[in-house]
């Protein structure tokens, strides 16, 4: 075998190589910015830094909301270390239908998306409601860390 036969690989997918988290230093986090915490995506929602004794270091406490589930999460961390920080994306998209809990929805570019599941609870029932009165029913789906999910959405009677 030939050198150049080694290193001959086939690889089955590709991608742009876009990673789910960046890491950022703790002292530059800002209070309603995104951040990890417990392996969740979070808002921060407060954040107090806290100074310490003689040879220790600042420590910043941080108070976030889970983005997907409402959930409060509390972690504390020195400022000078990193934390991850979600690569949060919102999108919009024209809902054309209901199918067995999930969401067909039209893309910008004309293409269709059909994994996206009908919220629970009181957003869900507005959405089913508002699809079979109103003419066009525009949905906003956040996706964080391998997850999506819809936020909101705006019915319009063109």
């Amino acid at each position: 075998m030939s050198d150049d036969e080694q290193h001959n690989q086939q690889f089955e997918q590709a991608s742009a190589g876009a990673s789910l988290t960046f890491p950022m230093q703790c002292s530059a986090l800002r209070k309603n910015g995104h951040v990890v915490i417990k392996g969740r995506p979070c808002k921060i929602v407060e954040m107090s830094t806290s100074k310490t004794g003689k040879h220790g270091h600042a420590k910043v406490h941080l108070v976030g909301v889970d983005i997907f589930t409402d959930k409060k999460m509390e972690d504390i961390s020195p400022s000078t270390h990193n934390m991850d920080v979600p690569n949060v994306t919102r999108n919009e998209y024209h809902l054309l239908d209901i199918t067995e809990g999930f969401l067909n929805l039209m893309t910008a570019d004309g293409g269709t998306k059909d994994d996206v599941k009908l919220p629970d609870g009181k957003l869900g029932d507005e959405i089913t409601s508002g699809l079979e009165t109103a003419e066009v029913v525009m949905v906003t789906v956040t996706a964080a860390m391998g997850e999506e999910q819809v936020t909101s959405f705006k019915v319009t009677n063109q």
